[in-house]
């Protein structure tokens, strides 16, 4: 999913870096725009085929992609309203995963993909790992506020969740699963500035 405007990481940048409007997705960390950073962990997992969600608020990343995968126009309303629209093109089920987690490894979407069954897949982390890195937490849930199988809790469970932005979509099975992952590389999802600069410390 590479279609949102990143208002967030715009708002956070400071003047010498926004003065030209850098689309999230292209935005660097490590030298290397974040969406390539996604590709290379996708391309390397077990995945069958990748495509690119793209919006008229991503024309930039819409170039960069242009050849190297197959790419799916999206309405740019929304995270929830682009991604129906991507499921609508490609179906289900399908791995999704936001362009904003650069440090996304084949082994992690792998790990996804063992989770998924039948049913959709929402790979979360502890709230609590995020705020110890000191990235943002934007969303997170109580678990055991939701209607969802909960796997890889460890004991004590964690108070609070936060979704990752990787996810498995499915039709076949209305049971959703939380997939709960301790790992560092799935707390960071850069929507500011500072988030970035954590992701390179990480690297």
């Amino acid at each position: 999913m590479c279609g949102g405007e990143g208002r967030r990481l715009a708002a956070s940048l400071d003047h010498e870096r926004s003065d030209d409007r850098i689309e999230k997705p292209l935005f660097e960390v490590g030298g290397r725009p974040m969406v390539d950073r996604v590709l290379t962990a996708l391309d390397a997992s077990a995945v069958d085929a990748v495509h690119a969600a793209v919006s008229p608020a991503t024309p930039a990343t819409r170039e960069h992609l242009d050849g190297r995968t197959n790419l799916i126009e999206t309405p740019g309303e929304g995270y929830v309203e682009d991604l129906a629209g991507a499921l609508d093109q490609v179906g289900a089920p399908v791995l999704t995963v936001a362009a904003d987690l650069p440090l996304l490894g084949a082994d992690l979407v792998d790990a996804a993909l063992e989770a998924h069954d039948t049913g959709p897949v929402t790979v979360c982390v502890p709230a609590a790992l995020k705020r110890r890195l000191g990235v943002g937490v934007d969303t997170a849930f109580d678990p055991g506020e939701v209607d969802a199988d909960v796997v890889g809790v460890a004991r004590p469970a964690p108070s609070e969740l936060a979704p990752t932005g990787l996810n498995i979509a499915s039709d076949d099975d209305p049971t959703q699963t939380m997939s709960l992952s301790y790992d560092a590389r799935l707390a960071v999802n850069v929507n500011r500035n500072k988030d970035a600069e954590i992701a390179e410390a990480l690297l």
